[in-house]
C-alpha cells in the first residue's frame, strides 16, 4: 500500500463510486478492479461488508439518477433528460440489482410517488401557461412505466396524455433524442 490505511483507501473509493457519473456500475467495477487486481492498486481482498458498502454507494448514485428527472425543479436545467431517461435509468437500475443479487422494493414506492407528483406539477404548469410540456415519451411508454411501478395511470392528473408527444409507443433507443 502507499502509506494510506485500508480504511482510507476504501473511503476514497467509496467517494469515487458514490459521486460517479451516469453509470455508477462502471465506477463500481473499476473500483473493485483497482482495489483487488490492478497491478498499480493496493491488492486488497475485499470482505463481503466492504463489497456491500461499495455496492450501496453505487446504488445511492443510481437512485439519484432515476429521481433527478422526476424533480420538477430540474426541468429547465442542462442536467434534465426527461421521463424517457428516467424509464431507461429505472431499467438500468433493475438490471444492476439483478446482477448483484439485491432488491429495493422501497425505492419503487418512492419513484411511483415522485412520478405522480411530477406529472401533477407538469399538468398544472402547462394548464396555467407557465410552460409547455417537457414530457418526452409517449403516453404508452408512460403508462407502461407506471404499471411497472405498480401505479395505475388513473392516478395521474386528468388529461396527462396530452402532455406526451403524439404517436404510438416508440421502439427507438431511449438514449437518443432526449436532450
Amino acid at each position: 500500500m502507499t502509506g494510506q490505511t485500508r480504511a482510507q483507501i476504501l473511503e476514497d473509493e467509496l467517494l469515487i463510486v458514490r459521486h460517479s457519473g451516469e453509470i455508477p456500475e462502471i465506477a463500481l467495477n473499476a473500483t473493485i478492479y483497482y482495489l483487488q487486481e490492478d497491478p498499480e492498486g493496493p491488492g486488497l481482498t475485499l470482505t463481503d461488508l466492504e463489497l456491500r458498502s461499495l455496492q450501496d454507494a453505487a446504488l445511492k448514485r443510481c437512485r439519484e439518477i432515476v429521481l433527478r428527472d422526476l424533480d420538477p425543479e430540474n426541468r429547465d436545467l442542462p442536467l434534465y433528460r426527461g421521463i424517457r431517461r428516467t424509464i431507461y435509468n429505472w431499467h438500468r437500475l433493475q438490471a444492476f440489482l439483478g446482477r448483484i443479487g439485491r432488491r429495493q422494493n422501497d425505492f419503487r414506492a418512492i419513484v411511483r410517488r415522485d412520478l405522480v407528483a411530477f406529472l401533477s406539477r407538469e399538468a398544472a404548469d402547462v394548464a396555467t401557461g407557465r410552460r409547455s410540456s417537457c414530457i418526452n415519451c409517449s403516453a404508452g411508454e408512460l403508462a407502461g412505466f407506471a404499471r411497472e411501478l405498480g401505479c395505475d395511470p388513473g392516478d395521474f392528473p386528468p388529461g396527462w396524455q396530452q402532455l406526451c408527444p403524439a404517436g404510438e409507443m416508440r421502439e427507438e433507443n431511449p438514449l437518443q433524442g432526449d436532450r
